[in-house]
């Protein structure tokens, strides 16, 4: 304006328009068409005192200030849409102008939404894709549990489990950290939820991480095997990076404020009492309206996040054991004071074992070499087919199955077999001579073998030895002798064979 004010002043002084264009170095044709302008606007040299430059620009320059108000944007809108996938800001601003043709550039349609993202918490300048990460973490304070009959007191842990987009939490209480409430609180959260995020940020204590580390942190194995079965990833936060789960932090925050801080008078006596109470206040915490966003964490949760989530599987997660162990030399290993049988090939190396409260599995590189009904009690589960073929032919040696075999040859051999086994202290003591006595079918066939053994048991002589001797000697061919066929008269000078028993 000030050089449009010296143009004016050079023009009352009587110059001419090439003369003032040469003294302002401007265009001849620059300086005319703001004569031109000045004249038609009615102004000319001295301006009038309540002429500034403002009001100097207003009348030369009346088209340039009539600029169309435009519609206000929406920036809450926008965020929301791009925590969806694939959503940018060139896409949405290009919707914007298919509906708003006169609106705001891209680059100032850029700006204002930072500028509008700048005085928001943050919290909110993460960008968090809609159904792709929940944060879980535990509380820093934990809440008494009073035992009735003892007065025991015991700290309940509360766990904590937020959505990255909508932050709607999840709270609950357990008895430990241990592995199996840390993985039965993530399958509670998951099915609050309704379904499953794409990837899981941890913190790095034992029952997650087994071996923590910055590029290749190892999972524990019964961890992995949930994020398996869910079709998750596990991504654990950095260790002392608390920003990696800020979520999480922010939630454990909420949790302690508007949950535990309600509960500190109240005194429990169960971890069922307690969960009941944070179940409620969890409601009351997810509906509660957010201050500078519209809506709430359920509505959010509603809008944003439940729709991108994947369907739960048909099947729970049933926690499982898992442990390292090495195969005895008796091709059976030990877990929980029970002994599974596994394919004898393995023995002396080590396998994995996965149990559950129903099944035991070992596993051999991965692979599944056995799997037993679980045992609650000591003992030996053996399965026939991990046994080598002579072991598994003498475990099938039982009282009632050789003298099944020795049926099959003759009703004085099954006697006689019987008889045999009897006799000794401990059935598997005569468990060899009784096989002995069946094999001697294959020399002498199954007809001498059955006559031998009528003999024998009439003579008291049922021992693998005796048959033997009669059959080498043929004694089973000759007809019996009178005095074997009839029993010697009662005398008190006879003895008899029971004197010497």
């Amino acid at each position: 304006m000030r050089k449009i004010q010296e143009v004016l002043r050079l023009h009352g002084a009587g110059l001419s328009a090439r003369q003032i264009a040469r003294c302002v170095s401007s265009a001849r044709s620059t300086v005319a068409q703001c004569l031109q302008r000045a004249e038609a606007a009615g102004l000319a040299w001295p301006l009038p005192d309540d002429c500034d430059e403002a009001e100097l620009e207003r009348r030369l320059y009346p088209s340039t200030l009539r600029v169309a108000p435009r519609p206000a944007l929406d920036f809450a809108a926008i965020q929301g849409q791009l925590r969806s996938p694939g959503v940018t800001l060139t896409l949405l601003w290009e919707e914007y102008r298919q509906a708003q043709p006169d609106g705001y550039r891209y680059s100032r349609f850029c700006d204002l939404y930072r500028e509008w993202l700048g005085r928001v918490d943050v919290v909110m300048r993460q960008e968090h894709r809609a159904g792709e990460k929940l944060f879980v973490d535990y509380a820093g304070h934990t809440v008494p549990i009073v035992d009735r009959h003892s007065g025991e007191i015991r700290a309940a842990q509360i766990f904590v489990a937020v959505l990255g987009a909508s932050n709607y939490t999840y709270a609950e209480a357990t008895l430990s950290q241990s592995l199996p409430d840390w993985l039965g609180s993530q399958v509670r959260a998951l099915e609050f939820l309704g379904g499953c995020p794409r990837i899981i940020v941890p913190d790095n204590l034992k029952s997650a991480v087994k071996q923590p580390h910055r590029y290749e942190p190892e999972i524990n194995p019964a961890y992995q095997e949930l994020a398996d079965h869910y079709g998750l990833a596990v991504i654990p936060a950095r260790v002392r990076r608390p920003r990696d789960k800020a979520k999480a932090e922010a939630g454990v925050l909420l949790v302690e404020r508007w949950i535990l801080a309600c509960l500190r008078r109240q005194t429990f006596f169960s971890i069922e009492q307690l969960n009941r109470e944070i179940a409620r206040l969890l409601d009351r915490l997810n509906q509660r309206p957010f201050r500078k966003l519209p809506g709430s964490r359920h509505s959010q949760f509603l809008a944003i996040d439940r729709p991108a989530l994947r369907p739960l599987p048909a099947q729970r997660y049933e926690y499982a054991q898992w442990r390292r162990a090495r195969v005895h030399i008796d091709y059976h290993i030990e877990f929980a004071g029970h002994y599974y049988s596994v394919p004898y090939t393995l023995a002396r190396l080590q396998v994995d074992v996965r149990a559950t409260e129903s099944i035991v599995e070992i596993l051999h590189r991965g692979q599944r070499v056995a799997s037993h009904r679980r045992q609650h009690a000591s003992g030996h589960t053996t399965v026939a087919e991990h046994m080598p073929s002579h072991h598994r032919q003498r475990s099938e040696w039982t009282p009632e199955r050789l003298a099944s075999w020795a049926a099959q040859i003759g009703p004085a051999t099954a006697a006689a077999v019987t008889a045999l086994i009897a006799s000794r202290t401990h059935p598997e003591q005569g468990f060899r001579a009784a096989l002995g006595v069946l094999r001697l079918a294959r020399d002498y066939g199954p007809e001498r073998l059955d006559v031998a053994c009528q003999r024998a048991l009439k003579a008291g002589a049922c021992r693998y030895r005796s048959i033997e001797a009669i059959l080498k000697t043929g004694l089973d061919q000759q007809a019996a002798t009178a005095a074997e066929s009839s029993p010697l008269p009662a005398h008190d000078n006879l003895r008899g064979a029971r004197y010497y028993h």
